[in-house]
């Protein structure tokens, strides 16, 4: 009966703010912590900036000239 009256609105609206906090935790990690948390370690996270040339050097990212001058940039 009330749901004929003006009050028709309340549960869909309800239904709606509920899914999207649902959404909002699950992209979040739910209780873990996800990358949008702060908790998330990128990669690399914690290097010096000469570490993480030597690094992709190593890996063949760039080449020789690149990293000297890259080096360079940084002394």
């Amino acid at each position: 009966m009330w749901m004929n009256g003006g009050w028709g609105w309340i549960f869909p609206l309800f239904f709606l703010v509920l899914m999207v906090v649902f959404m909002v935790f699950m992209m979040r990690g739910g209780m873990g912590g996800g990358p949008m948390c702060g908790s998330h370690k990128t990669p690399g996270a914690g290097t010096t900036p000469r570490e993480e040339l030597d690094r992709r050097y190593a890996r063949g990212e760039i080449t020789r000239e690149e990293y000297q001058q890259m080096r360079k940039d940084l002394e």
